[in-house]
């Protein structure tokens, strides 16, 4: 017997952290994860005789290492193997259901933003009526579809804070490639201040430094918008 049998036929609690399948998944992703390990982590635990995993590789045997073979099989043919019983098996089959309705679901529509105006569409309603200023930020993948579009600061009637720490933390929480900052005036004065140009400033050097580009800033009245890049101010 090599010593990878060995170590299979040992509780996964016994192997080395980097080794165990919900360590691993943890630690190096779940891609980096086989079929069978990805069974193990389903199974949680063996027999007295085997590992989840060792158990999970003979599941996976018994139809031919084909995860569409596998999908076929019903609750009696799980439970002739030892350490699965009706809870394990209801727990493959329901991953396995799951699975296929994935296949056949369609990606999630994102509308994507073109321009100011497009940007403008997304935020208006929410902004243009308000008492006070608020800041909202606008996060985008690289072919600048809308992955989030959250308040991020509520203020007064003349000025909120646009915290940049917050801003692109979330971003990076998104994965997003692009934000879009937008915040709104009361005064219906839709000229940016001195303010604005400052944090418009210190916002684009932040996501420079992380490699998120900050695409616009928007100015909100009811009378409009004012847009940063098509002013040729980015």
């Amino acid at each position: 017997m090599n010593n990878n049998t060995t170590k299979e036929n040992q509780s996964i609690k016994s192997w080395a952290e980097d080794d165990r399948p919900r360590e691993k998944l943890l630690l190096k992703g779940k891609d980096s994860l086989s079929n069978s390990e990805l069974l193990a982590i389903l199974l949680r635990s063996g027999s007295r005789d085997e590992s989840a995993l060792s158990l999970a590789k003979r599941i996976l045997e018994s139809c031919n290492n084909n995860l569409f073979e596998l999908s076929k099989i019903g609750m009696d043919h799980f439970k002739k193997f030892k350490g699965v019983g009706k809870v394990k098996a209801i727990t493959i089959l329901a991953a396995l259901e799951i699975g296929k309705r994935r296949q056949q679901s369609e990606a999630l529509h994102r509308p994507t933003i073109q321009g100011s105006r497009d940007a403008y569409e997304m935020v208006k309603y929410n902004l243009e009526e308000l008492q006070h200023e608020e800041s909202w930020a606008m996060f985008l993948n690289r072919r600048n579809a809308i992955l989030g579009i959250e308040k991020m600061s509520a203020g007064g009637i003349s000025g909120t804070i646009m915290d940049m720490r917050m801003i692109y933390k979330r971003a990076i929480e998104h994965q997003a490639s692009g934000i879009i900052l937008v915040h709104n005036h009361p005064s219906g004065n839709l000229k940016p201040s001195s303010a604005d140009m400052d944090i418009t400033s210190k916002a684009k050097s932040a996501g420079t430094a992380l490699d998120i580009q900050l695409l616009d800033h928007l100015i909100i009245s009811e009378h409009g918008y004012y847009s940063f890049a098509d002013e040729g101010v980015l």
